[in-house]
């Protein structure tokens, strides 16, 4: 039986952006990031991390330094009693290494995530803050909630999602407002 799943941007959505992350002590979560998490814990929602990590293609970190950097982001939220389901990553990059399936906005993450935890795409949901993070989750045939950035990088989001012809199903400021959305939306559909 299948189940529906929330599907999380690591970077820019649960934990601070800082563009490459390289140290896994550099690892922050976002406030409020560990809340919205354990609400979805707490209703049953199995979560998922799907990231593109594209500082192994580009040799500046090697996949051991960013599966400790996810130890890490799983650590902060489990001191604060939230959890992640289920992570994944792609290391890959088209200019750095093989194109593949799995990087955003491909959506290789959410069906291998989908298949071996038998979810149910059409009643998830992908959260992120990037064009490439929506484009994954229309692909995958999920709901999509878009978190406003910075307001010099939501210009480059909308721009982008535009030449996509990409249209969040819902926009918010915050991973805790994804969850206020996510889990009514959830309630209008049992």
């Amino acid at each position: 039986m299948t189940r529906p799943a929330v599907f999380l941007d690591r970077d820019g959505t649960i934990i601070v952006d800082k563009m490459h992350l390289t140290d896994p002590r550099a690892v922050e979560l976002l406030p409020g990031a560990a809340e919205g998490v354990r609400r979805l814990n707490e209703a049953g929602i199995f979560t998922v991390v799907v990231s593109n990590q594209a500082v192994v293609a580009r040799g500046m970190a090697s996949k051991e330094m960013v599966d400790a950097a996810m130890a890490k982001m799983q650590d902060q939220l489990e001191a604060e009693g939230a959890h992640i389901d289920a992570i994944y990553y792609c290391p890959d990059h088209p200019d750095f290494s093989t194109s593949c399936e799995c990087r955003k906005p491909a959506p290789g993450m959410l069906l291998q995530a989908a298949e071996e935890h038998d979810l149910d795409l059409e009643g998830s949901f992908m959260v992120g803050d990037w064009w490439a993070d929506i484009g994954a989750g229309v692909a995958a045939g999920t709901r999509t909630v878009l978190i406003s950035g910075a307001v010099e990088g939501e210009a480059k989001v909308d721009v982008k999602l535009e030449e996509h012809g990409l249209v969040p199903d819902k926009r918010v400021t915050s991973v805790n407002e994804a969850v206020k959305w996510i889990l009514a939306m959830i309630d209008k559909s049992s």
